[in-house]
């Protein structure tokens, strides 16, 4: 994850471990001093239910999005898969 540019991780799928597609990566937050990205801010998928998984969720722009630790990336290809 580390080596990931933040403009190549935007709009990929969420996967979860099990293989479950939770949602689109809309935004990311991070250490502006150091560059370090610290979440992942991801829109669920409209028929995901938030309170069914572990993440914590927050509001982008208006929007419900899970709020997801970058340390919870397991790894990052045609979708960002979680731990």
């Amino acid at each position: 994850m580390a080596d990931e540019l933040a403009e190549n991780l935007s709009g990929k799928e969420v996967m979860t471990s099990s293989g479950t597609y939770i949602g689109v990566l809309r935004n990311i937050q991070m250490n502006t001093k150091t560059g370090t990205i610290n979440d992942l801010l991801v829109s669920p998928f409209d028929d995901v239910v938030p309170e069914q998984h572990r993440f914590e969720t927050t509001t982008d722009e208006g929007e419900t999005a899970f709020s997801i630790p970058v340390s919870d990336v397991r790894d990052v290809d045609d979708a960002v898969v979680l731990k």
